[in-house]
């Protein structure tokens, strides 16, 4: 698993304008990257059961109530934030 860090900048999150902490961001990319939970706790020295917590406070966040549906949240917001149109 390569070491992947969210820059502050990239924080998402609009459900009630509450962002994704830079932890959070950093947990999320991995659950895209299709890790699981305690593949996340191993590789960030967590306990699985923060990580669990982290999970339960980024689908609260993200207005979701599934793995999937943050996962696909995630890639939509992420995608369009570093899309260039032509032009512009």
């Amino acid at each position: 698993m390569s070491r992947v860090q969210a820059p502050a900048s990239e924080q998402i999150g609009e459900h009630d304008g509450r962002v994704l902490s830079a932890r959070e961001s950093q947990i999320m990319s991995l659950i895209a990257g299709g890790h699981t939970n305690g593949e996340i706790a191993a590789y960030l020295f967590l306990a699985e059961k923060t990580v669990k917590n982290h999970v339960r406070s980024i689908y609260s966040k993200l207005g979701v109530a599934s793995r999937p549906a943050a996962i696909a949240h995630w890639l939509a917001s992420h995608t369009a934030a570093h899309t260039v149109y032509p032009g512009g």
